[in-house]
């Protein structure tokens, strides 16, 4: 006689809306197993019957072979009686507590791509055809549990077509719920700004306007691109000026990872990073040879260059292009437009057609944007592909809102041993984005169902995601110094307890002191931390402008070295200036009007750039550093310049005048700028390490933490990692997140969690 048993399985992670069900549904009639399977409002639910080897094989494959989008968070396993059934079911979604987590959007599958270009398929051309291993899932979801009425595609009735696949388990559509085809589905529209609609056919009709140079914005997963051929000049100097963006480099789409190749050099982990499902925007050196135009990157040596994500953008390129410009439809410095109506009064003047459809999108996701350091992803942008998978914390705490700070803002929630990073939001520092924040915050809230019981935000009194913490009522509300919260999240993303040092270099972050920080040594952990060093203070000229304007920072290091005599020194980077903002510039720095004090790493970049003649004046954020290191991994030299280690008020003060004056000297002499970048470059790196073995002396402690975004600079993170390991540090990076302000809300979140224990 056959032991029969039967067990019951809880699964949480990305498990609805990525064809889990159906796949159990597979799994349990290949091993002969009874029972059924459901959403439930925490992940999926099942209970199988059988004898124990086919339960055993069937929970062994259940977790070995899951879809392409699911992620198994966990699995929870328990014997209960068996009941007798026969055959295996689906049920109907259930309800009670959620803690789902939501799939991000994907590409379109290999299958669906097969398809959209076979003549003979019903879907054959058609820009939203998916499956449940492919195609929007974040940014159509307007409700749980993940089904087809709580989507933007509720309005669209299934036709008997659609409709027998989404009901037949061994489909490969059963339940996905974007599911459509030209008869019952969205409709693509080539229109006018003013949204009189062209007839045509969109995708041809779009085609033969992009090879006129016209600009085009285009409606895609999370939002809108700007679309333009990167090869047309004209094109590309026409969208600077209507979209105000003077430098700021282009992120390109190649049809194929063969044509991404005609433009850029590719590693393997580039490559697989390009093709995965997440479809991120990936830096990569250019290639000699490229017919893109300098103007889509001037003055860098990289290019961002992604693959197609939706069938649309396939079909736009596949045949037509070697690469499109797909810039973020949006007004510099807001978010990403993808409401319709908005986009269409907004892009008005940017745009010349609108390429667009009718299935809307319920929450905004830019793409993301990802280098290579050591051998791993490091993030500049998190957002659409990735969002909102969660992130594995250390350890449970209470459920958190973490607002974030001005630059780069995402928000964070956490549940249990989870953190939920929201997308890019951008800069906070107009209506739109605040808004955008606003927004995102009760999206993401509403879907994971997290009722935070704290709300943690940034030091800073002025950032407007202070003001927005401070709005909501009910909660306590956490403030975290910004440098803290930094240190917090690279040891966050890294499951690290305990003290660890965190160099911490980036542009400004409001210290305890009221000064800005910026080029920080912290010793600490969650908890608490101290400031056991930091680069020796110097004058902003004019506060933010400095930040703009980085002659002004080589005039004020300039001043810190000699004095009212700096403008006697022969260098070119000083000629431009008139002799009556010679002496503005002087009397604010000697009187100290409007300049305040600052440590910061940014504004040490800033200052060699605009001294050996790379960048006097950025029009993007960080140009100056972006152009400084492109200029660095041009230069060799056998030794880097002098700097000075002073102890100060019982911290580590790294002094750079000795710099300074080493490179005044060389550019008297004529040296290259790219022999005096490197070498500025491997000062930073060694007063790092000479800073942090004089910290572990004192306190023993030997694991390191990078973040800040100073350290998207591949060239100067390269170094002090490779100069740390060689002194025997731990030294720990960004993987998940980005060092930058786009990673600062997991910190947060994370301290004020330790707070509430």
């Amino acid at each position: 006689m056959r032991y029969i048993a039967r067990i019951r399985v809880e699964i949480e992670g990305i498990v609805q809306g990525v064809g889990f069900r159906p796949f159990i549904f597979r799994l349990a009639g290949r091993h002969g197993v009874s029972g059924w399977v459901r959403n439930s409002a925490g992940g999926v639910l099942l209970e199988a019957e059988g004898t124990a080897a086919d339960l055993a094989a069937f929970s062994l494959e259940m977790e070995r072979e899951v879809p392409p989008l699911a992620v198994i968070a966990s699995i929870r396993k328990r014997e209960i009686p068996p009941t007798g059934e026969n055959g295996f079911l689906i049920l109907p979604s259930a309800g009670g507590e959620n803690q789902i987590q939501i799939a991000p959007d994907g590409d379109v599958c290999a299958e669906c791509l097969g398809e959209l270009f076979d003549p003979g398929n019903r879907r054959y051309l058609y820009p939203f055809i998916n499956c449940t291993n492919c195609g929007p899932r974040y940014s159509i979801i307007t409700g749980i549990p993940y089904d087809r009425p709580l989507t933007t595609m509720a309005g669209f009735a299934l036709c008997d077509a659609c409709r027998a696949e989404y009901e037949n388990p061994a489909d490969r559509r059963f339940h996905a719920q974007p599911n459509a085809c030209p008869v019952c589905g969205p409709r693509l529209a080539l229109t006018e700004p003013g949204g009189r609609e062209i007839d045509g056919d969109p995708v041809a009709m779009a085609v033969s306007l992009l090879r006129e140079g016209r600009i085009l914005a285009v409606k895609g997963t999370g939002g809108y691109h700007l679309a333009l051929d990167p090869c047309n000049d004209g094109a590309l100097r026409e969208i600077r000026r209507r979209k105000r963006r003077e430098e700021k480099p282009f992120a390109l789409m190649a049809p194929s990872l063969a044509e991404v190749e005609r433009h850029a050099c590719c590693g393997d982990l580039e490559r697989r990073l390009l093709c995965g499902p997440e479809r991120p925007i990936v830096i990569l050196p250019k290639r000699d040879g490229s017919p893109v135009s300098p103007l889509v990157a001037p003055g860098n040596g990289y290019l961002g260059m992604m693959l197609p994500a939706t069938p649309l953008q396939q079909l736009l390129l596949r045949g037509n292009f070697s690469a499109l410009v797909m810039t973020s439809g949006n007004l510099s410095g807001e978010p990403i437009l993808y409401r319709d109506r908005e986009a269409f009064q907004r892009l008005a003047g940017i745009a010349d057609f609108f390429l667009t459809h009718d299935r809307a999108i319920e929450v905004c996701s830019d793409d993301s944007v990802i280098r290579v350091f050591q051998g791993n992803p490091l993030f500049l942008r998190r957002s659409r592909g990735y969002v909102p998978r969660s992130i594995p914390l250390p350890a449970p705490q209470q459920s958190v809102l973490a607002v974030g700070g001005e630059l780069k803002s995402a928000v964070c929630l956490t549940s249990g041993e989870r953190a939920f990073l929201s997308q890019h939001i951008g800069d906070l520092k107009n209506s739109a984005t605040q808004r955008s924040l606003e927004e995102t915050v009760a999206h993401l809230a509403q879907i994971l169902d997290i009722q935070p019981v704290a709300v943690a935000h940034d030091l800073h009194p002025d950032y407007l995601s202070t003001g927005f913490a401070g709005e909501i009522e009910g909660v306590p509300r956490i403030a975290v110094q910004h440098h803290h919260a930094h240190l917090a999240s690279c040891m966050a993303e890294n499951r690290l307890e305990g003290e660890v040092i965190g160099v911490i270099f980036d542009g400004a972050g409001f210290g305890l002191d009221g000064k800005i920080w910026g080029g920080e040594f912290l010793l600490g952990g969650y908890r608490a931390f101290e400031r056991r060093g930091h680069f020796r203070y110097v004058p902003m000229p004019g506060g933010d402008a400095a930040a703009r304007e980085p002659l002004r920072m080589a005039i004020a290091y300039l001043y810190d070295l000699c004095g009212e005599e700096l403008f006697d020194l022969p260098l070119p980077s000083l000629s431009e200036v008139p002799d009556l903002e010679r002496k503005l510039f002087l009397k604010m720095l000697s009187r100290r009007i409007n300049t305040p004090l600052t440590s910061s790493c940014g504004r040490l970049f800033d200052a060699v750039a605009a001294l050996i003649g790379v960048r006097s004046r950025n029009s993007y954020e960080g140009q100056a550093a972006i152009e400084l290191e492109g200029v660095a991994q041009r230069g060799e030299s056998p030794w880097n310049y002098p700097f000075g280690i002073a102890a100060e008020e019982g911290r580590l003060v790294a002094d750079f005048r000795p710099m300074i004056a080493a490179l005044v000297r060389d550019i008297a002499a004529g040296e290259a700028a790219s022999v005096m970048a490197r070498r500025f470059h491997d000062a930073v790196a060694a007063v790092t390490a000479e800073v942090c073995d004089r910290i572990r002396l004192e306190s023993g402690v030997e694991r390191v933490v990078l973040s800040g975004g100073v350290f998207q600079n591949k060239m100067l993170a390269e170094r002090v990692h490779d100069l740390m390991t060689a002194r025997g540090f731990q030294v720990f990076t960004h993987r998940l997140v980005p060092p930058n302000d786009g990673g600062l809300a997991l910190g947060q979140a994370v301290i004020a969690g330790h707070a509430l224990r």
